[in-house]
């Protein structure tokens, strides 16, 4: 599918899995072995549980993370997006790219509205060596 917007994403945005992967992703039918909720959580917090969070599922041998953001918020002033509501979903995807489990991340997709539809993503973890 062509791109719908000239931003360049970041990389694990676009990693791709085996087809399997993804219909089972979107159609909702993979459990997800971790859960990790953001939402709510000042930036801070939240980038520090995110990545206390990742530790924990990757000790636990988890391959699918429900990452909950809460849903995006439209803004055309991105100066301001860390006092605002949405700023966690603003940014997560810049805190897994930067991140030190970067390594480890397979993919980041949209979740199924049973686990939280735009206001949570599933973050797929590489399989253990």
């Amino acid at each position: 599918a062509p791109a719908t917007s000239s931003r360049k994403r970041p990389a694990i945005e676009n990693h791709t899995l085996d087809g399997g992967w993804d219909r089972r992703l979107s159609k909702g039918a993979v459990q997800p072995d971790f859960t990790l909720d953001l939402h709510g959580c000042t930036l801070d917090a939240a980038h520090a549980r995110l990545d206390h969070g990742l530790t924990l599922a990757l000790q636990q041998g988890a391959r699918v993370v429900l990452l909950i953001t809460g849903r995006p918020r439209p803004s055309s002033d991105h100066a301001s997006r860390s006092e605002r509501r949405g700023a966690i979903r603003a940014k997560f995807l810049d805190w897994l790219t930067s991140g030190s489990h970067a390594a480890r991340i397979a993919a980041v997709r949209p979740a199924h509205p049973r686990h939280g539809g735009a206001g949570a993503v599933y973050v797929v973890l590489k399989r253990g060596r």
